[in-house]
């Protein structure tokens, strides 16, 4: 069986050279459905990000390739395509003519979803209401929204056709 890991990250902006990381979400395949990690600064670490993808065989993301990847290689370290097979899932979706960020495409290929009107923008308020505020309210609806993330990348892959 391959072993497949899908992973998205919030930030508090879009250059990995200002901006913070805040969470990183995976959801891995198992035998028995998925299991999702999700490290939230200051618990982000190369070493608990390792950990967390151990036994994987492919990384699945939505831009990762420009994004998330190139991101976490600033922040931690950790260069994700050296040591995994990546696939990034926005260059599929091209291929097959489904433009736009992974909500639009979501919605082209009828993939729901249980949070509305939560984006990057407003991933990005949250946090800053917990950080700020304590808000541990805003912080479960961060980590709810990146939930969705990945377990849709998985969703995705599937409706895709992808290996």
């Amino acid at each position: 069986m391959k072993h497949r890991a899908y992973l998205d990250i919030e930030t508090t902006g879009l250059g990995r050279h200002y901006a913070d990381l805040t969470v990183i979400g995976i959801a891995r395949e198992e035998a028995r459905g998925i299991q999702v990690v999700q490290l939230v600064e200051p618990r982000l670490s190369e070493k608990r990000l390792l950990k967390a993808l151990d036994g994987t065989d492919e990384i699945y993301t939505y831009n990762g390739s420009r994004f998330d990847l190139p991101f976490i290689q600033a922040k931690l370290g950790v260069d994700l395509k050296a040591c995994f097979k990546h696939t990034d899932l926005m260059y599929n979706c091209w291929r097959q003519g489904l433009k736009g960020g992974l909500k639009a495409v979501e919605r082209q290929l009828g993939i729901d979803r249980s949070l509305r009107g939560v984006d990057g923008y407003m991933a990005v308020r949250l946090w800053y209401e917990y950080v700020n505020s304590d808000d541990q309210e805003s912080l479960q609806t961060l980590l709810d929204y990146n939930r969705e993330d990945i377990v849709n990348l998985r969703v995705l892959r599937q409706k895709l056709g992808v290996k």
